[in-house]
């Protein structure tokens, strides 16, 4: 039969019904081809969702769902654990005593199976992919078949649900199926003796495996575990404690590693060596199974301990990424919500992590720590300044080992920063107020400016301290009212730090002195409530009415000056600098009606001008003139090394007052909470001996 011709063709195309048929097929399983600019504009979005290629995060533009913490999340994953060998247990020695023939299931597959069964999974899941796909079509087809596939589901569940409780009512049945339980072999103080004994003294390779075995069982204690059973606690104890303290030295022993070997290099070494394949297994074993104890332990020392060992054997635990990802960020969590020595602990593994092996973990330990410092500051009051310090301090020390890497991850950070706050000045919403007035955002701006305070001197990070300078100044200009006090004075600090470390002048008296114009309304009291002022953004209503509040501020605005003139105290331009905040303070001392507050101004006044007179003194005394910027700039530096201006005695002076008042209200604090309790029992007993002197009347009223 010949070819058709064009109108035949044409016509069986529309009329003939195998055509329409199978036409109607395609439309239900392909989707019509998009035009070429729909396909553009298609690329352009998922190119913009998914940000520049530099590693940079881009801001979105919806700024209400911005998060502060957006630019420390990162791409990598982590790595999926590899399939040359299982987490089971490891096959023993016959001559070993307690062999777990029943963990025959468990024992390690040799290469050849391992390679075989992961080319299955991988077509096993490419058919459930396909398939998949197909049942999403359907769904989007026909929602009635969607949704008795949903009812078909919940059927099979509760008939599982029934089964598996009728499994667990009989458990003499269970124990018939489950052979591996029944048959677990108690392990006794004289087996793990002989074990450790065959270790340490005659490297017994089956002792060890063993020992891998009745560690990994120690380790799931409390979960489903297969083969051995402890008879007391101190079997329990001696497992753990032997294996912690000498399987590092085990290992190194086995592979001829020095104890001091913990390179980049010696990774390859070590996965190149001869014993490499068959002493695998066991260190995973090792490994896998403290990992597992960090999950299931919740004693700081004994975490603290375990991270310390876990940091001797960084080296194999590099051998294989996935775990070392685990590691890292089990570490984070200890190290964000742990105690001190456990936090110190966790922060030695995240340096070195960071430090030995590559700029990749260098920035996934710097994303990590990050974001887990910000969100420890997602709280209204600050209750453990010092560990926040800590977690503050450590990220400044990682950062610092690159600081070129670290500008770029704060520049990102400060851009989201000086979005967000754009957003609120121009709106003024209460969502933009309350993101803003937070402790995540005051303490990512605080991480900033003492990373740059730290390095500035080092390397040129100019541009990234004026954008922060401007970012500190619109948030003092944001919270302006005498609630928000407390963030002023943090505006306050990080200026005169970043002024200090880098030796730029930077305007400060102004809102040093706009805090003695606070109009409150006075009742002369003292506040009844220990209250600390560091602890808090906001203060409560209750506080501005106090006397306290007004000899804070006082106290503050002295110690912040004492600051700013201290730094320029030697300079030639001191008495411009100190005139219009001593006219000022003259001012507020006339108009301050406390005498104690009086005295106080008094006296700052006294040794500001003293200062003034002696710079002018010796500026008279100059032979150059004020366009020699050279000769102005070494001004008074003999004096300056020496700290024998006026002022600086003062300023000492100062500071030891600061210090004595900080540990003070912290030692206020922390005896807060036992006589709260003290006072509600001697409450209660008093309530009980009223009631038992004045009986109830029918009502149920005291009398």
């Amino acid at each position: 039969m010949g070819k058709l011709g064009k109108k035949a063709r044409k016509f069986a195309k529309k009329n003939l019904q195998s055509v329409l048929k199978r036409n109607r097929k395609t439309k239900a399983l392909f989707k019509k081809k998009s035009s070429k600019d729909e396909q553009k504009d298609v690329e352009t979005q998922e190119g913009n969702a998914i940000g520049p290629s530099n590693g940079s995060i881009m801001v979105t533009d919806n700024i209400e769902d911005a998060s502060i913490d957006a630019v420390f999340a990162e791409g990598d994953k982590d790595e999926g654990e590899d399939g040359s060998d299982s987490d089971g247990y490891l096959s023993e020695d016959s001559s070993s005593p307690y062999v777990a023939e029943n963990v025959t299931g468990h024992i390690l597959e040799d290469e050849n199976a391992s390679s075989t069964y992961v080319e299955l999974n991988k077509n096993i899941h490419a058919d459930l992919v396909m398939k998949k796909k197909k049942l999403d079509r359907l769904k989007k087809k026909d929602p009635e078949f969607s949704k008795f596939l949903e009812s078909y589901y919940e059927s099979i569940q509760i008939a599982e649900t029934y089964s598996d409780e009728d499994e667990r009512s009989d458990p003499g049945q269970q124990d018939e199926d489950d052979p591996a339980k029944s048959e677990e072999k108690p392990l006794t103080d004289s087996i793990i003796s002989f074990w450790c004994k065959m270790v340490t003294e005659k490297h017994n390779q089956s002792a060890l495996i063993s020992l891998l075995n009745a560690y990994r069982a120690a380790c799931h204690f409390g979960a489903k575990t297969i083969g051995y059973k402890f008879q007391n606690s101190g079997g329990f104890c001696n497992i753990l404690m032997f294996m912690l303290s000498n399987a590092d030295d085990i290992f190194r022993r086995l592979f001829q590693l020095s104890s001091l070997n913990c390179r980049k290099e010696a990774i390859v070494e070590l996965k190149n060596s001869s014993k490499w394949k068959d002493l695998r297994p066991l260190v995973k074993c090792y490994l896998r199974s403290t990992l597992f104890l960090l999950n299931q332990v919740t004693d700081s020392e004994i975490l603290a301990f375990t991270m310390t060992r876990l940091g001797a054997s960084l080296l194999f635990v590099a051998a294989f990424p996935s775990l070392l990802h685990r590691l890292v960020k089990a570490t984070v969590s200890l190290w964000a919500t742990g105690a001190a020595v456990l936090s110190s602990a966790a922060f030695l593994i995240i340096r070195d992590v960071a430090t030995v092996f590559g700029s990749n973990y260098w920035n996934t330990c710097v994303s990590k720590i990050s974001v887990a410092y910000l969100a420890r500051s997602r709280v209204s009051e600050i209750v453990d300044a010092k560990h926040l310090q800590f977690l503050r301090d450590s990220i400044i020390q990682l950062c610092s080992l690159d600081v070129q890497k670290s500008s770029a991850k704060a520049l990102a950070s400060i851009s989201q920063l000086a979005k967000i706050l754009q957003w609120g000045l121009q709106t003024k919403k209460k969502e933009a107020v309350e993101k803003i007035c937070s402790w995540e955002y005051v303490n990512c701006i605080d991480l900033w400016v003492r990373f740059i305070s730290a390095n500035v001197h080092d390397y040129d990070l100019r541009p990234l301290m004026f954008m922060t300078i401007q970012i500190i100044n619109g948030l003092a200009y944001m919270f302006a009212g005498p609630r928000y006090f407390p963030l002023r004075l943090k505006c306050i600090q990080w200026l005169s730090s970043l002024s200090s470390s880098s030796g730029i002048f930077i305007p400060v008296a102004s809102f040093v002195l706009d805090v003695l114009e606070y109009k409150v309304v006075k009742e002369g009291g003292r506040s009844r409530n220990t209250f600390n002022v560091t602890s808090v953004l906001k203060l409560p209503k209750f506080y501005l009415k106090s006397q306290s509040f007004q000899e804070e501020c006082l106290l503050s605005v002295i110690e912040q000056l004492s600051v700013h003139f201290a730094q320029w105290s030697c300079h030639i331009s001191f008495p411009e600098l100190a005139a219009i905040p001593l006219i000022r303070l003259r001012k507020f001392q006339e108009i301050t009606t406390t005498e104690n507050l009086r005295r106080m101004v008094k006296r700052f006044i006294d040794q500001v001008e003293q200062n003034v007179d002696f710079i002018q003194r010796k500026r008279d005394e100059v032979p150059f003139s004020p366009n020699d910027y050279q000769s102005a700039d070494s001004f008074l530096q003999l004096e300056k090394s020496s700290l024998q201006t006026p002022f600086t005695q003062y300023y000492r002076g100062v500071l030891e007052k600061a210090s004595q008042k900080s540990l003070h209200e912290c030692g206020k604090m922390s005896l807060l909470e036992p006589r709260k309790l003290k006072r509600n029992k001697v409450e209660r007993k008093k309530g009980i001996a009223v009631k038992e002197n004045h009986p109830a009347d029918e009502n149920g009223i005291l009398g």
